[in-house]
């Protein structure tokens, strides 16, 4: 439930937070990506160079720091959850009654993610009408609190508000992640990588495709609670929480299209898939002595028409056109041609864009006629954009 996914955990100023130290290593352990969050008072008590070591990248303290642009709704978009422990009677206050403070709640306020708030304070401030009132608000807008236990306090005193101990908020991040996500129950089907097409025991018909965009498609939909099926051509790190298929050759790619793509609710067709294929396919290694060989090509299965012909009513079907000429003329061709929901195309003769690279500029194009130009954007960020319009298309067609 944890792999891969994108935590940030923010700590505020109260004595508890030096269990938050332990939250994180959990968290990190688990295969979470987590960043932390560390207000003014959360330094008073804990270390920033604790959270450093342990967590997936260095904590945030202030607004003003770092090279991100915003990094409060950076952080915030990206998350697939915020946790607050410990949480003070003043950062619940800030949430419930959106008053950006500092780094922490404008993070809060920025985020769409779920988020999970664990209070901390002692006994006379947790029964307060104020704060009893702020976290009845939260409660009411869908954040999951986790309340504080009995127990011993700051100070030498005993009652309720002592931070709720580490399993039974591993727990309620866990039953937050499992009911979230914008594709929670959805099956989703992305190809990747570029197909390889023998013309010997040794030589084949390639393409520049390194799969990062289609891997990251697969990561961000499983951030997203899709259950995902990965038909990958790429030698590209995978992502964890995925349905692995590693294929060749554009046949190999079709089998596996026919045996997963049926019972999906989308299928993403990033992989650059050859056209042409040879002919014959020596057994052995053609040697250079023996001169250049004559390949005749022969043209591989169009596998994303196929897709559009048999697409059952409900099921989205994105495409990708990577070009180096007209651009959007030959991209809504191949949309309304193969009866695509989205066709993504990108001119990958331009600097930066395309194969091999980690960025990518994109116009996202819809068979109603809307298009959304990305601008150059890491191709997670790119993944993003495409599965914010897949789970649109979604919600429309329920």
């Amino acid at each position: 439930m944890l792999a891969g996914r994108r935590i940030v955990l923010g700590v505020s100023g109260g004595i508890a937070a030096y269990k938050s130290v332990e939250l994180c290593r959990r968290l990190v352990d688990a295969g979470a990506h987590v960043t932390p969050v560390l207000t003014e008072g959360a330094l008073r008590f804990v270390g920033r160079t604790t959270f450093d070591a342990l967590a997936s990248e260095r904590a945030l303290v202030s607004l003003w720091e770092g090279d991100q642009r915003i990094p409060h709704t950076e952080l915030g978009r990206r998350a697939d959850l915020v946790v607050v422990a410990p949480a003070t009677a003043r950062v619940v206050g800030a949430l419930a009654n959106g008053l950006s403070t500092d780094v922490l709640t404008n993070v809060l306020i920025a985020t769409r993610a779920p988020v999970v708030v664990c209070p901390a304070m002692h006994t006379e401030m947790w029964e307060h009408p104020a704060v009893v009132a702020n976290i009845a608000t939260l409660r009411s807008r869908g954040v999951t609190i986790v309340d504080p236990e009995a127990g011993r306090l700051a100070g030498g005193d005993v009652g309720v508000g002592r931070l709720a101990n580490t399993e039974s908020i591993l727990a309620a991040i866990e039953s937050t992640l499992a009911g979230s996500g914008d594709l929670a129950g959805r099956r989703v089907v992305v190809t990747a990588g570029g197909t390889r097409e023998p013309i010997d025991a040794v030589r084949v018909i390639a393409n520049r495709s390194s799969g990062r965009q289609g891997h990251a498609i697969a990561a961000d939909a499983i951030r997203r609670g899709a259950e995902v099926v990965l038909i990958t051509a790429a030698d590209t790190s995978v992502p964890e929480g995925c349905t692995i298929v590693k294929v060749e050759t554009a046949e190999q790619m079709g089998a596996a299209l026919d045996a997963h793509a049926p019972t999906a609710d989308v299928v993403v067709m990033a992989a650059a898939v050859a056209d042409f294929r040879p002919v014959l396919v020596s057994k052995g290694k053609h040697k250079k002595a023996d001169g250049p060989p004559a390949i005749e090509l022969e043209p591989t299965p169009d596998l994303l028409a196929a897709l559009g012909a048999t697409k059952r009513p409900g099921q989205i079907l994105v495409g990708f056109a990577a070009e180096t000429d007209d651009l959007l003329e030959n991209a809504r061709k191949k949309l309304a041609s193969k009866s695509l929901d989205l066709i993504v195309a990108n001119d990958v003769s331009a600097p930066d864009v395309g194969f091999s690279h980690v960025t990518n500029a994109v116009t996202i194009l819809d068979s109603e006629g809307g298009a959304e130009e990305t601008g150059l954007l890491s191709k997670a960020e790119i993944a993003t954009r495409v599965i914010d319009r897949v789970a649109r298309l979604l919600t429309a067609v329920r």
